[in-house]
């Protein structure tokens, strides 16, 4: 989640100077060691986009159901297994015995039901998924990248796969889409001028090492190490990178001990020298950490990002609404906090089968860029300032980002009275202060020894948040 004089010698001068510049010039060659990779410098795309699009879109869109338990995403508590409300956990959670999903599976498919026969609903929905839709509608959210799943722990792909499954259960219609699902993106996401990534599930796959996982202990049971895993794995991932040149690499879980994981990171960053990888391939390299659900207390020097579904599930929750999605409100000041600490946001959809981003989903999607088009100045391509936390005398929660010498304040909420009076930021002369989208208006501080006090206007424009430039504050 990351070179003496006379005419000959001035020829020799010349030759060497331009061979030297040539050295400096030429890209990375990385090897497959972790000295090699940490070389690897953050892509300054990436540290400056803050917001990425995460799509889990498989079989499990299908059914698209999971029940509404841990809120919290306790992932250890003794019954988080049998009641997992990530939906695209669906296969797994299914065979735990006396599950809400194995009731639910057999209430609405019958007690044989083969789950992969999935395929076949998924293939024919899928076909109607307008793809620039997608892609229009991420831009329009402030997003400046997208991963999707490529494949999921099912082992489904969503790309025509050449590399053989040598499951001899799994027919060759339920092995991958039959639409290249992961292309047709591809095109539309770089068409819009957004990054396009991809999810690999490289620690699962449920059609080599079946499981399932009914206790904490299976967690580590159920990951494949064959050498046919490993094999696979690595074919299908370089499969990915020679096709797609994702600009994500995003593993999942981990990356089977037989499957060379340096051999692939080195790989990629040669295919792809200004590619990110996460921190779950097992092994002591990454771009950026990838905390689920969870966010940082302080800055981070390392880059992280956070991910998360805009409900309590990545994959398509037919029980989740309203109560059960983020609202708005809590969405952006997230995000804003996100970003005071060094970090990205990436925030799931998880599409309907034939391809419809759910209304709850698609209205938090709007809030979300209607807010970053006025605000977007304190968060895209800004650094963490020496503090990311702060309280304004009136009691607002503030956050702080940083861009060259201007300083960016922004108060989660409404703010509480007439004025922001920032602690421990003292007031300057000569720093215009400014709220962002509001043209030619500058607030009136007051200058105090301590603090910056910021006049507000009777009214101000937005909502959810409110950030203030202070232009200039840091030089």
């Amino acid at each position: 989640m990351i070179r003496k004089v006379g005419i000959a010698g001035i020829a020799l001068g010349v030759a060497a100077a331009v061979g030297a510049m040539c050295a400096a010039q030429a890209p990375e060659k990385y090897e497959p060691t972790i000295e090699s990779l940490d070389r690897h410098p953050l892509p300054d795309w990436y540290a400056g986009a803050k917001l990425g699009i995460f799509i889990h879109w498989g079989l499990y869109s299908v059914p698209g159901w999971a029940p509404l338990n841990h809120p919290d995403h306790d992932f250890n508590s003794n019954d988080y297994i049998k009641y997992d409300p990530y939906a695209e956990w669906y296969l797994n959670t299914v065979r735990v015995p006396g599950s809400p999903t194995e009731a639910y599976d057999r209430e609405h498919y019958g007690p044989h039901h083969d789950y992969y026969q999935f395929a076949e609903t998924f293939n024919k929905e899928s076909k109607k998924w307008n793809p620039d839709q997608w892609a229009m509608t991420f831009r329009e959210a402030g997003a400046k990248y997208v991963v999707l799943t490529s494949k999921h722990h099912e082992g489904f792909t969503l790309w025509p796969s050449t590399t053989p499954n040598p499951s001899p259960t799994l027919p060759m219609n339920e092995r991958h889409a039959e639409r290249d699902i992961v292309g047709d993106l591809t095109t539309a996401v770089t068409k819009q001028g957004l990054r396009m990534g991809l999810y690999y599930s490289g620690g699962y796959d449920w059609t080599f090492n079946s499981g399932p996982i009914e206790v904490n202990a299976d967690y580590d049971a159920v990951k494949p190490e064959s050498e046919a895993y490993g094999t696979y794995a690595n074919a299908q991932i370089h499969e990915l990178i020679a096709k797609y040149h994702p600009a994500v690499l995003w593993n999942d879980i981990d990356w089977p001990k037989t499957g060379k994981a340096l051999e692939v990171e080195a790989d990629y960053y040669n295919a792809v020298p200004d590619g990110v990888i996460d921190d779950r391939f097992g092994v002591k390299h990454s771009d950026f950490t990838s905390p689920e659900y969870e966010k940082l207390d302080k800055i981070s020097a390392k880059k992280w990002e956070e991910c998360r579904g805009l409900g309590r599930s990545f994959g398509y929750n037919r029980a989740e609404g309203e109560a059960e999605t983020i609202a708005p409100g809590e969405l952006i000041a997230l995000l804003v906090d996100i970003v005071s600490k060094n970090g990205n946001l990436l925030l799931d959809v998880g599409p309907e089968a034939d391809g419809t981003i759910p209304p709850v989903q698609m209205e938090r999607l709007k809030a979300l860029g209607a807010w970053l088009k006025q605000n977007g100045e304190a968060i895209y391509d800004t650094t963490p300032w020496t503090q990311a936390t702060g309280k304004s005398a009136e009691g607002d929660d503030l956050r702080f980002t940083r861009k060259g010498d201007d300083l960016y304040v922004t108060v989660l909420g409404k703010p509480k009275g007439k004025m922001v009076t920032i602690l421990d930021v003292p007031a300057k002369h000569g720093v215009a202060i400014t709220q962002l989208g509001v043209e030619k208006v500058e607030l009136s501080p007051m200058v105090s020894p301590n603090a910056t006090r910021i006049n507000l206007p009777a009214k101000l424009d937005g909502e959810y948040a409110y950030s203030f430039k202070l232009a200039g504050y840091l030089k």
